[in-house]
């Protein structure tokens, strides 16, 4: 039985369609941090970032000294948290969680204001 090239990049359309449905269903905050959490009329919601990606490859055709094939593909997913909701008394308040990354990003941010600015002067 021969499989032709439409019916391969058919059945990789397809894998990769599920690949990104399964992914897209488990990458949220619940997936890794658990549901959200009610004690004493609190309930804490966990946020996070969820990024993924993945890829694939393929090949086909001839060489001169005999045919080539190929095949390949990987994919990965990252979560993250980045705060919680708290809800109480009919108002919620998202509450950040502060990484060290995050002083790094400012200070960074606040060096380049402070060039910035000095060469105006200069």
């Amino acid at each position: 039985m021969a499989v032709t090239t439409q019916d391969r990049s058919e059945l990789v359309n397809e894998l990769l369609e599920r690949i990104a449905q399964t992914v897209g269903e488990n990458a949220k905050a619940s997936t890794i941090f658990g549901d959200a959490v009610e004690r004493a009329g609190v309930t804490v919601v966990p946020v996070a970032k969820a990024r993924f990606g993945f890829g694939g490859g393929g090949g086909s055709g001839t060489r001169e000294e005999g045919e080539g094939q190929g095949r390949g593909g990987g994919g990965g997913m990252a979560v993250s948290p980045i705060g919680f909701i708290e809800l109480r008394d009919n108002s919620a308040d998202f509450k950040r969680i502060s990484t060290p990354r995050d002083l790094l990003a400012l200070v960074a941010a606040a060096s380049l204001a402070l060039l910035a600015i000095r060469r105006l002067f200069d």
